[in-house]
Formats: C-alpha cells, structure tokens, sequence
C-alpha cells in the first residue's frame, strides 16, 4: 500500500494521548441475533483507531453503539472519563463525536455549501426563524459560519464544486462532501465508515492523505472501518478484529497481520 500513498510518511512523530474513547463488554441483540458480544477495546487522542473484520462482523453496529443510534443491551461507554449507559445521536454529537455513513446521506439537491453548512446547525444559536430570515444577529453568525465552511471546501479541493448540488457530483466528490460535513462540526472524535468504499485508486490517495492530514494537523482523533487492507496497515495506529460481533484481534497493525486467528479469520494466509 505504500504506492498508495506515495512518497508520504506514515511513521508520525505524534504524540499519542490518554484514552478519549473507552468501550467495554458491549452487547447487542436484535431479538434472537446477536450483533455484538463483549465487545471491549479503547481510542486513544491523536490516534487513528482502525476496526476491521469481514461483512457482518459487526463493525457499522459498533459505530452505531457509539454515535447514540443503537442502544446496547450491555455495556458502557465513556467519553473523555464521562461514563453512559445511553446517549442519543444529538448528545453525542454536541460532545463531540462526529460520524460518516457507509451509504451516502446527503441532500442531493442542495449544494456542496449548503449539505456541508448543515453540519454547523448545533454550533449556530439562533433559532430556526431568524436563521431563515437572515436578520440581525443571524445574519451575521451565519457569515461566520459560511466563513468556516469555507475554509474546509478549501481544505477538501473541492472549491470549484462550491455551489453544484451534490447528486450531480462523481461519487468520490460527494464522499468528500460527507466528510466535510463531520469536519463542520469541529469533532474531537471522527468515526469514518468506509470513507474509501467505492473509489479508484486516486480517489484512495486523496482520501487517505485527508484522513492523515485531519489527525496530523487538526488533532483530530479518528476511528475508522476499511475493508482495504493496505490502508489500514499503512495508516492505522491500532486495530481491532471483529468476526461474528466478537473481538479476535487488537494491536499494532504488525501484532493484527501476524495474529493467527486473524489471519484464518479475515486475513487470509495469502497475506
């Protein structure tokens, strides 16, 4: 995978912080299905945190558990030492989490501006009236907004698709514009839901020097699901193995590629 990235390091002199992010014996059942069994592992700040495992290993199920969609049966999650049994998707939100989606949900319509502006309605304070009217104190908090936004179309080089909507974008672009919006929300936490499914091999690069850029030079922490196998050992500070909503695997990329369990499980001894 290191032609993927081109010459760019991946060896970062970042320094790895105190755990953001800890989850511990999560469980979830959907009537008779279990989707996740004791599942436990921890983010730390500044790392990027790579989840891995086949299809239907339960990896999307374990974002949904802690971006407040899905509430398990068992467990808990803590958030920079704060313990819940439960939170919604607006709390976590508001905390600080932000989230891409495996399918794309954007607003096709609108433009690249607007679905990434969408992603700064928590921060405006406003109500929703006076946003649409645009007077007074609004106007010029959206200004402000804009102004950010603005500097994230910069940061994603998609200033030229600035006001197209976004169905008519390439895909690749509109995977941009998804991760434009979690960026509008200032997350100190970004959970990607394979932000790389889909593309070719120069929408990979792009994509993977963005994710490295956030985490380097935003700070960002960044938890990740990939199914390509190069980008997770190349980018990845620590991975986790799901299979069958189990854990089998957590480590270094070099301690995940040399785990035999893994390697039967997922990674194939081709590998």
């Amino acid at each position: 995978m290191s032609e993927l990235l081109g010459a760019q390091s991946v060896e970062s002199s970042k320094k790895i912080g105190d755990v953001i992010l800890d989850v511990k014996n999560i469980s979830l059942r959907f009537g008779g299905v279990k989707a996740l069994t004791d599942i436990s592992f921890n983010v730390r700040e500044h790392e990027i945190r790579a989840i891995i495992g086949p299809n239907g290993a339960g990896k999307s199920s374990m974002l949904n558990c802690i971006n407040g969609v899905y509430t398990p049966q068992e467990g808990t999650i803590s958030f920079k030492g704060q313990t819940f049994d439960h939170m919604n998707s607006r709390q976590v939100a508001e905390m600080g989490i932000a989230r891409t989606f495996q399918n794309l949900a954007l607003f096709k319509g609108m433009s690249v501006i607007d679905n990434i502006m969408t992603g700064r309605n928590l921060r405006m304070k406003s109500n929703i009236l006076l946003q649409a009217l645009r007077i007074g104190p609004a106007e010029q908090e959206e200004i402000r907004h804009r102004e950010f936004v603005e500097h994230i179309i910069d940061f994603l080089e998609i200033q030229a698709f600035r006001k197209t909507p976004v169905g008519q974008l390439p895909y690749g672009l509109q995977k941009r514009v998804d991760l434009g919006r979690a960026l509008a929300m200032e997350p100190q936490v970004l959970l990607l839901d394979e932000p790389m499914a889909g593309m070719n091999l120069e929408e990979k690069q792009d994509m993977c020097r963005f994710v490295l850029d956030i985490n380097d030079e935003f700070g960002t922490t960044v938890v990740l699901i990939e199914h390509d196998m190069g980008v997770v050992m190349d980018i990845s500070d620590r991975v986790v193995v799901l299979d069958y909503g189990k854990k089998i695997g957590d480590g270094t990329p070099d301690e995940v590629r040399n785990n035999p369990e893994v390697i039967s499980a997922y990674l194939g001894t081709s590998h």
